[in-house]
């Protein structure tokens, strides 16, 4: 997972140059890092880094309030005994999730949970482990 601090002096400078041209405030909406928690093997627990990541993406959806908030939950292909197995990994990591979202002051009557199940590697079987949390969608 990308640590915040790696990612703040491009963020800054994208939405420093974003916010100077005609239209620039949306377009830095727009390109801002999806919130993703990221989860070991077989598992739908969080730590410390996932706990942050979430209590940024409450603060977002607090700050726009009436917007959904889509909670996509997925697992990674291999080691999983059966789709069922997936699916149901993939929706109580979203649930977690969510829950820790609700915690956070969001309405839980705007979280939606969508347990996605089994998903291809992208570049490392991690990636395929996560919770995706959409503000606005």
């Amino acid at each position: 997972m990308l640590r915040r601090s790696a990612l703040a002096a491009p963020l800054s400078l994208l939405a420093l140059a974003a916010c100077r041209s005609p239209g620039g405030e949306a377009r830095a909406r727009q390109q801002r890092p999806l919130p993703v928690v990221f989860f070991t093997d077989d598992s739908a627990a969080m730590g410390p880094e996932a706990r942050a990541v979430i209590a940024e993406a409450a603060e977002s959806a607090r700050a726009r309030p009436g917007v959904p908030v889509a909670v996509r939950g997925f697992t990674a292909p291999e080691g999983n005994p059966s789709p069922g197995f997936s699916r149901a990994l993939s929706e109580a990591r979203a649930r977690n999730v969510a829950d820790a979202l609700a915690a956070g002051g969001v309405q839980r009557d705007r979280i939606r949970i969508q347990p996605r199940g089994n998903v291809p590697f992208e570049m490392m079987p991690v990636e395929s482990r996560r919770v995706e949390i959409h503000v606005g969608g």
